[in-house]
């Protein structure tokens, strides 16, 4: 008799089979469902002229500081304010349920993430297209411009007229919110004060989605909050800016101490001088070889002699960089004019070298080393910056220790040391400076080599870095971080110090939900539990 034929195994098969598929389906369905609930279906449906990205976004996933990458849900291009407005006024309406936050993004030169916004919305502001930028001639001269309109764009439309903003940064290819949200520091500083000191009038888009006007006279609080405020009270998309008559050429001059008492004794003359020069700056050499050699490039000894004769191997040195503006008209008096400035200063004779060169081309001069950089691939690489702001009083105890122990050369960048007068800067702003009439800005500008465990690699420069703040600290000199960067809210009240409350109080009133600039880490967004 014969067997029965054994059952055939392939129904069994087929149903494992069609349930892992089930399983696996089931499982891209709930991680689908899981990364569009990040994104609220009702960001899809806002009238907007511009439009809002939820594909392309890990461009505004990084910064020039190239050292945190965090993926926000959406990118905003606006071409009006009220793209913003519409967008933040409807995050603002969802409430403390939705996590959502806002972060504005200028030209990307963020240090730390501060631009960045955790599945949250970047605003890319060079996208704004309103208003065209006017300039306005008179007895008082301005230019309006967009919050997101580049610093070299203006110089280079308002010296069409003859005029040009009076204070700059070293850089100017950054957006007018972004640097007028931290302050804005150069070498015309000591004069004008900072970039915050010379604007009239703000158009502001607050927590709330309000579109405000602010000025001094009009909305006053608001005004000298967003100025300095680290984008924590609005989102700047309109400013008025002073002008003044634009020279035609520059003076450029360096020169070099080997005595720190008697750098920063000159410098200081120089910033409380009546008449000096337009432009006052200087920094640090730590065991550079042929520092002179590399200046001829673009300038020339007074002595070609002696200057050739003079070696920086092995010493600490200081520079003291300074420029006279001059009009076309002025050609024959101008080197009169500036050995007459020169002449009380101490420099080591042999090592001053000068430089003639149009206004434009000193103001942006550090794009030409930055278009170097980029052909060598040296431009997007970590940069652990650190800018301080240090009291008079203090500056020669901190440089004994920074550049006398805790620094031993100066090759992964340069070092900036220059006083500013604190009559210059308005105390009803946000920014927070030194308790002093004078005070150093100290700007340690290092770039890491990706991947470098050495002394050009980032941990080593962060170390470096954390040594001197807590040098500083143990040493109770009062400093204050320029472009501040903590991490803790404990770190940020002492920062602010008796400033806290206020900065509490307006960030109440004008972002209550906390929406805007979560990268600055000061304050998170409260998410109740559901």
């Amino acid at each position: 008799m014969r067997k029965p034929a054994a059952s055939s195994p392939q129904p069994k098969n087929f149903l494992v089979i069609r349930s892992f598929l089930l399983l696996l389906l089931s499982c891209i369905a709930a991680k689908l469902s899981l990364c569009f609930s990040n994104i609220p279906s009702s960001l899809l449906t806002l009238s907007l002229d511009g439009h809002l990205n939820f594909d392309e976004v890990q461009h505004v996933a990084k910064d020039f500081g190239n050292q945190y990458q965090l993926l926000p849900s959406a990118v905003l291009h606006p071409k009006t304010v009220m793209d913003i407005a519409i967008t933040i006024k409807h995050i603002w309406q969802m409430g403390p349920h939705s996590e959502l936050t806002v972060a504005a993004r200028g030209h990307g030169h963020s240090l730390q993430g501060q631009a960045q916004a955790y599945r949250g919305v970047v605003v890319n502001m060079k996208c704004l297209q309103s208003p065209i930028m006017e300039v306005h001639g008179g007895k008082f001269p301005y230019v309006d411009v967009s919050g997101g309109e580049l610093w070299i764009n203006i110089l280079r439309e308002s010296m069409k007229y003859g005029l040009a903003p009076k204070s700059w940064t070293d850089y100017l290819h950054l957006t007018v919110g972004g640097t007028l949200s931290n302050a804005g520091i150069s070498g015309q500083a000591f004069r004008h004060g900072p970039q915050i000191s010379n604007v009239h009038q703000l158009e502001v888009i607050t927590g709330k989605g309000e579109v405000v006007k602010c000025s001094a006279n009009q909305n006053e609080d608001l005004f000298h909050s967003v100025l300095g405020g680290l984008g924590q009270f609005g989102i700047i998309t309109q400013a008025r800016i002073s002008l003044e008559p634009a020279p035609d050429k520059v003076k450029w001059i360096r020169m070099l101490y080997s005595d720190f008492n008697t750098f920063t004794r000159d410098q200081e003359y120089l910033i409380s001088s009546e008449n000096t020069f337009d432009y006052i700056e200087g920094f640090v050499i730590i065991n550079r070889t042929g520092l002179l050699n590399n200046w001829r490039s673009s300038f020339s000894p007074q002595d070609p002699l002696q200057a050739s004769q003079f070696e920086s191997d092995g010493r600490t040195l200081f520079c003291v960089e300074v420029a006279k503006y001059f009009s076309l008209g002025q050609t024959d008096t101008i080197i009169e004019e500036v050995e007459r400035l020169l002449s009380p200063l101490n420099y080591i004779p042999s090592t001053l070298f000068l430089s003639e060169v149009s206004y434009i081309n000193f103001l942006d001069r550090v794009h030409v080393s930055e278009v170097k950089l980029r052909s060598k691939g040296l431009w997007e690489v970590p940069h652990p910056w650190l800018n301080l702001l240090i009291p008079r009083s203090k500056i020669h105890r901190f440089a004994e220790e920074v550049f006398g122990n805790i620094l031993t050369d100066t090759s992964n960048g340069p070092i900036l040391i220059y006083p500013v007068n604190k009559s210059k800067w308005d105390n009803r702003t946000s920014v927070v400076i030194p308790e002093e009439d004078i005070f150093y800005l100290v700007a340690f500008l290092s770039s890491a080599v990706p991947s470098s465990t050495g002394t050009d690699g980032l941990d080593h420069i962060l170390y470096q870095n954390k040594r001197i703040l807590n040098f500083c600290e143990s040493a109770h000199l009062g400093v204050k971080q320029y472009l501040p960067h903590y991490t803790r809210q404990e770190d940020w009240k002492a920062h602010f110090g008796p400033r806290w409350e206020a900065l509490v109080r307006r960030k109440s009133a004008y972002d209550p939900l906390r929406i805007l600039a979560p990268g600055q880490r000061i304050f998170q967004k409260a998410v109740p539990f559901s």
